[in-house]
């Protein structure tokens, strides 16, 4: 039975889609929305849920197909019906996703939410790789309501701020009380992934006491599992300690895990040449090292004026990011500030290569660590 369609507003209440990076926090909250939409006495006539990964492009153009024929069709017993595109891949920017036939399905679909869906249809899709630069999407956040649940891009300086307000959130909750310097380390060690984040924290509230309620760095470091954020973490404290043998292993461990080499360069290795060079220069040319504590060091940097911060690392409410620079700064004196200068340019000619030239990567990560641990002080 073909249903009659309405016509299309500028933003229509029956079109959800879910979508980013984060696939655990993105599949909880299609999955709540489904189920406020489909009774479970319902769900046998009143959803049709469409497996949305592909793997080629003709596979996701019969994925885009029956999703539209779903669309267009009403229950028969009458009633609402809920069509879920569950976990699309055929939207990503991918060898699939940019196939010209999944592009011309792709819009097709716009086409039909964009003319309006037939009354007591909603249309929801979850999509945890997207391409946020392609028509669909731009189309698609203009149609409906549009959810976006990215995790915190790791590369770029203050990504800790987001995930410590998160933590102190689910902390407080629980009614714990993190140290400075724990959630520091803790959210260094469990990075941007919110379901592991949740499963340490737990892990640490079991652990303590129901009298003491206060998380020290001993806590995090006895009870945080090493996660992937937690082993580019390591890796920068390999580079920072000059183990050599350390970095290449976990360099191999990463890639042999599908991590990118140009994501491990940004992610790990620059950041920790920065910050090892910001505490060198710190050492040297203001007298701040790290040999004291945390507290001291942070109010060190606080007194120094504007004009030789200025060029630090920020928190995203202006302060600066002391705590990466604080445990760079024990390590420092196993660099000179001309080791770490040349070092920046290494990882500047190492990008270079990973994007432009033909070579193994894991070859220009091993050369470029090489070369970085291989200098004298």
């Amino acid at each position: 039975m073909v249903a009659k369609k309405k016509a299309a507003g500028k933003a229509s209440t029956n079109i959800l889609a879910f979508v980013g990076t984060d696939e655990a926090r993105l599949k909880e909250a299609a999955l709540n929305c489904f189920g406020k939409l489909v009774p479970p006495e319902e769900a046998e006539f009143g959803a049709e849920v469409i497996d949305g990964v592909a793997e080629n492009a003709e596979a996701a153009v019969k994925v885009v197909s029956q999703t539209i024929g779903a669309l267009q069709t009403l229950p028969f017993f009458g009633g609402e019906k809920v069509v879920w595109l569950k976990g699309a891949t055929i939207f990503a920017d991918s060898q699939t996703g940019k196939a010209l036939s999944v592009l011309d399905a792709a819009e097709s679909l716009t086409n039909v939410l964009g003319d309006g869906l037939p009354d007591g249809i909603t249309f929801i899709l979850s999509a945890p790789s997207i391409d946020k630069r392609r028509s669909f999407y731009k189309k698609i956040s203009k149609l409906g309501r549009i959810e976006i649940f990215d995790r915190p891009d790791m590369s770029r300086d203050g990504w800790q701020d987001q995930i410590k307000m998160h933590v102190r959130k689910l902390a407080k909750e629980r009614g714990l009380f993190f140290e400075d310097e724990a959630l520091e380390l803790f959210v260094m060690l469990a990075g941007t992934d919110f379901s592991q984040i949740g499963n340490e924290l737990e892990k640490i509230d079991l652990f303590l006491s129901h009298d003491d309620r206060t998380i020290t760095v001993e806590h995090v470091s006895s009870q945080v599992a090493l996660t992937r954020a937690g082993v580019v973490f390591e890796l920068g404290n390999s580079i920072a300690k000059k183990n050599l043998s350390g970095a290449l292993r976990i360099i191999d461990h990463l890639l042999y895990q599908g991590e990118n080499a140009i994501g491990i360069l940004l992610a790990a290795v620059v950041p920790t040449i920065r910050r090892l060079l910001i505490a060198k220069d710190l050492a040297k040319h203001h007298g701040i090292s790290g040999g004291g504590n945390y507290g001291s060091y942070e109010a060190a940097l606080s007194r120094l004026p504007a004009s030789e911060t200025a060029h630090l690392p920020r928190k995203k409410d202006g302060g600066l990011s002391v705590y990466p620079i604080f445990l760079a700064s024990s390590e420092s004196r196993n660099f000179s500030l001309v080791n770490l200068r040349q070092g920046l340019a290494d990882c500047l000619q190492a990008n270079r290569s990973l994007v432009t030239s033909a070579l193994d990567h894991r070859i220009v990560l091993e050369r470029l660590v090489i070369r970085l641990l291989a200098g004298s002080q």
